[in-house]
């Protein structure tokens, strides 16, 4: 398989820094392997930005498989928060997709930045959030009309760096030539609908994807920063 894929980031229209960071960080094209991820810090405007940033030079760095790229992110993170009390309960989300020659796509994920699949015009969420509410829609307490007022609506309940274990959720999927991926911070999600990102990922190249996502989410809000990989999968 050849993957074109391309990044795009913004600090949103709300916040005054970015804490999420992701990679790859130009636009690019290849047969693969590749690896796409996004982090969205948290524990502050230092320590958000500190932890997303270490998870992705971590990972990125690692060898070894997606739960070994992500189990050493997290002890990379929370070793700094011990050495640095200023940095004391920072941690981040991570959701990372490495891209097969053969294009099985491997997926691991902590956090509430998700992955999408974009396949024969419909579009599939192949992550679940690890938040409060998410937990609580699960166990049939709420409803889905009561998330977007609800206030522990970005509580998280797993992130990278709060300790040296961390539970990982794993995805395997076989891609094929024509399908799209996305993976994304909640700047996006919480801003646009399924149907709203389906529609801009089933046109146009990954680079004009990624900033069209971006700027859609800011006219709807911009309410946190937006963070988005755009996958396009050939034959």
């Amino acid at each position: 398989m050849i993957y074109q894929y391309a990044a795009a980031t913004h600090r949103g229209r709300l916040r005054n820094n970015n804490e999420d960071s992701h990679w790859p960080t130009t636009s690019g094209r290849g047969q693969g392997p590749t690896v796409v991820m996004v982090a969205d810090g948290m524990g502050g405007a230092v320590g958000g930005e500190v932890a997303s940033t270490l998870a992705i030079e971590t990972a990125s760095a690692t060898d070894g498989s997606v739960l070994d790229r992500i189990d050493r992110a997290n002890l990379q993170i929370f070793h700094r928060s011990l050495e640095d009390p200023s940095l004391a309960g920072m941690g981040t989300t991570l959701t990372l997709v490495e891209l097969s020659v053969s294009g099985i796509a491997h997926l691991a994920h902590v956090g509430d930045s998700r992955a999408y699949l974009w396949h024969a015009g419909k579009i599939a969420q192949l992550t679940e959030d690890h938040t409060v509410v998410a937990e609580q829609l699960a166990a049939g307490r709420i409803t889905p009309g009561d998330i977007a007022g609800h206030p522990q609506r970005s509580m998280l309940t797993r992130v990278l760096g709060l300790g040296p274990e961390l539970d990982v959720d794993q995805i395997e999927i076989q891609l094929e030539a024509g399908d799209r991926l996305l993976v994304c911070s909640d700047g996006l999600t919480n801003m646009l609908d399924d149907d709203t990102i389906a529609a801009h990922l089933g046109s146009g190249a990954p680079e004009e994807v990624a900033w069209n996502l971006v700027e859609a989410a800011n006219r709807a809000g911009g309410h946190d920063n937006i963070t988005v990989v755009v996958v396009a999968v050939e034959s």
